[in-house]
């Protein structure tokens, strides 16, 4: 595992960056590629996670590997249990297998699927037979994660009668149901999202058609927290539009606050640097959890306060990130305390710490959630090569904005 060394010589960040599809729509697509090969899919995410769900839906192996990919253990459990004659073994990282999918599985088998826990219950590995499904109705937790409801989105246009889906108690990241909806919409399959009920209907096959993926906005953070944390900023990223599916989008807003300005010609994204900055952000990420480190990170950068609230999920991502921010913010100097579901940081009275090995944790977002912070201070990113989980380009794209990224042994 390699560590890297980041500065910034000049604080000034100007150029552009095409970053990779967008991994959400991304995987959904995939399985629904598999389901209708009438579809054809165009920028499609470079990251590990959407070569592991490439590699899953191609694989005649009776046993599947798909490392770190959260997203594609949760997608092709389903998309296995559901076709029928496939027998196989669905298998990930150590750390994968620490987290949980229990409430995934039993709604699957609510409605008639054959799973099996291979080692521990309620965790990978599993043994599934795929199995035709004629159960048109299922109920499951909606406070866990928003993956466990598209997972069956996905697969229910092929079931006999397709699926109700009733979701009980809080429904966590409403965005990423809304943006499988619009995606099943834009394949022609008709699902509609009312309340605390989904209803996707049955679907035979669809047209030919192809559908592009949008660059990925959890990947932007970074890029928003370099133009408030630097001295000055015209950065440009492309493929990305206004009325975006993807919840993340919420970051216009988020960094406005933090002196940010957005604004779009075409299809790029613009980013500048406003200097009107608040003292103190309070922001509920319930919707939008994947971009609360870079929030967290910037907001320490810049030494405003913050109140994050709406995280419990964040608790069994590739690693618990609240504890890991807890830590790795505590190295820089941060004054910082989280609970199960929130995380509260001081205003920095104090220079940040140089010369800091953060931890990396298997997780990517924290290696690129705290590389900005080499605008203000040296910094090293141990574990760098993890990033390639959702941006494989990030440490080429730094450098093409006057980064200095360094091997650092």
């Amino acid at each position: 595992m390699s560590t890297l060394g980041i500065s910034h010589p000049s604080k000034i960040v100007e150029g552009a960056c095409t970053i990779t599809g967008s991994k959400s729509e991304s995987n959904r697509l995939l399985i629904l590629g598999a389901l209708f090969p009438n579809l054809k899919l165009e920028n499609l995410s470079n990251s590990d996670d959407t070569q592991a769900m490439q590699r899953g839906l191609s694989s005649t192996d009776d046993t599947i590997d798909i490392g770190h990919a959260g997203t594609t253990m949760r997608f092709l459990t389903s998309y296995f249990a559901t076709t029928p004659g496939v027998s196989k073994v669905l298998t990930g990282s150590k750390r994968m297998q620490e987290r949980p999918i229990k409430i995934l599985v039993n709604a699957l088998r609510s409605i008639g699927a054959d799973i099996e826990y291979v080692k521990h219950e309620g965790y990978p590995p599993l043994r599934i037979k795929g199995k035709e499904i004629t159960a048109n109705r299922v109920a499951l937790a909606a406070n866990i994660s928003s993956q466990y409801i598209t997972s069956l989105m996905l697969i229910a246009p092929k079931l006999l009668d397709g699926l109700t889906i009733d979701l009980v108690g809080e429904i966590t990241s409403v965005p990423y149901i809304n943006m499988t909806c619009s995606l099943l919409g834009r394949a022609g399959i008709k699902a509609t999202f009312e309340g605390q009920s989904i209803r996707v209907f049955p679907q035979e096959n669809v047209e030919v058609k192809t559908l592009v993926v949008e660059s990925d906005w959890s990947s932007a953070s970074y890029h928003f927290s370099m133009a408030a944390l630097a001295a000055k900023t015209t950065i440009s990223i492309n493929n990305y539009v206004a009325d975006s599916l993807q919840g993340d989008s919420v970051l216009i807003s988020i960094y406005n606050q933090m002196g940010v300005a957005s604004t779009f010609d075409g299809n790029t994204l613009h980013l500048t640097k406003t200097n009107d900055v608040k003292s103190h952000i309070e922001l509920n990420l319930i919707k939008a959890p994947d971009i609360a480190q870079t929030i967290a990170v910037s907001c320490f950068g810049l030494g405003i306060s913050c109140d994050l609230y709406g995280l419990h999920t964040l608790k069994i991502k590739e690693t618990d990130r609240l504890v890991a921010l807890e830590n790795e913010l505590g190295k820089l100097g941060a004054s910082i305390r989280v609970t199960d579901d929130a995380l509260h940081l001081e205003a920095r009275q104090t220079p940040i710490h140089q010369n800091v090995a953060i931890d990396t944790y298997h997780d990517h977002r924290m290696a690129m959630a705290f590389a900005p912070l080499g605008l203000l201070v040296p910094i090293r990113i141990n574990e760098a090569e993890v990033v390639t989980k959702s941006y494989p380009s990030y440490w080429e794209d730094l450098a093409l904005l006057g980064f200095e990224v360094r091997s650092d042994k």
